[in-house]
């Protein structure tokens, strides 16, 4: 599910479970961190994360245990693991990127995006809400504007929209992330990894507020979060009551 290779100093990290959109489950998401561990260890100096087929990542599985406290750990220790890499990682949006792919790609330094690809969080259409981090670093890449309609309105945002915010800082494909992380692999790692640590201490991983906490878990435990899974189950629209 999880393909490496290595070019020089540059590691590219494939996800290939294309027959399900490459959407994450907790195989997948063992074998990007094990991948991850391996590039560092073999002395890559930029990482190019990317997905197999039309798609980047359709987000969690949602056939699997996705709803399970587990998974949801399991997926935040991978996101912290590839935003504290010591080395840039680079995300080339082969294709959509949406809940967790976006997530993904959101934990990435840098965005290459394809020119039809989209990003989106449409939790809200499923009952689930996204964490602290995933809201705040959204906005600090989009801004709140562009943050509150891919949120409240589930809107999604296209390649143009997004480069033109700077949240893709770059279009174009796999070749062109690839070429751009091998200049980038030549460029002086300390100060790298210096501005990492400082674009990254942009709030947020800060400990949300304990109403905010609380509200997150509301709607994770929550009538409507059974509404939205059996209505996907059923192929029906959910009928949300706020409970």
């Amino acid at each position: 599910m999880i393909h490496s290779t290595t070019d020089g100093a540059v590691v590219t990290i494939e996800l290939d479970r294309a027959d399900k959109r490459n959407a994450l489950n907790d195989e997948m998401l063992a074998g990007l961190s094990d991948a991850f561990d391996a590039a560092l260890a073999s002395g890559a100096r930029a990482i190019v994360v990317t997905g197999r087929g039309p798609v980047f990542s359709a987000g969690a599985d949602l056939s699997g245990p996705v709803y399970e406290k587990g998974f949801l750990d399991t997926l935040v220790g991978t996101l912290k693991k590839i935003e504290s890499s010591p080395v840039p990682v680079l995300a080339a949006l082969n294709g959509s990127a949406i809940g967790a792919g976006l997530q993904l790609a959101m934990a990435a330094d840098l965005r290459v995006m394809a020119p039809d690809a989209i990003a989106g969080i449409p939790a809200a259409k499923l009952g689930v809400a996204v964490d602290e981090w995933t809201i705040r670093r959204l906005v600090s890449l989009v801004g709140a504007g562009q943050a509150r309609g891919m949120l409240i309105g589930c809107d999604p945002l296209t390649a143009d929209r997004a480069h033109a915010l700077g949240f893709a800082n770059r279009i174009g494909d796999l070749a062109d992330a690839q070429h751009w992380a091998e200049t980038i692999a030549g460029l002086a790692p300390l100060t790298l990894q210096h501005y990492k640590l400082v674009l990254n201490g942009d709030g947020a991983r800060d400990a949300a507020p304990e109403d905010r906490a609380a509200a997150m878990m509301r709607a994770w435990e929550s009538d409507d979060l059974r509404e939205g899974r059996a209505a996907r189950a059923e192929k029906r629209p959910p009928r949300f009551t706020g409970s």
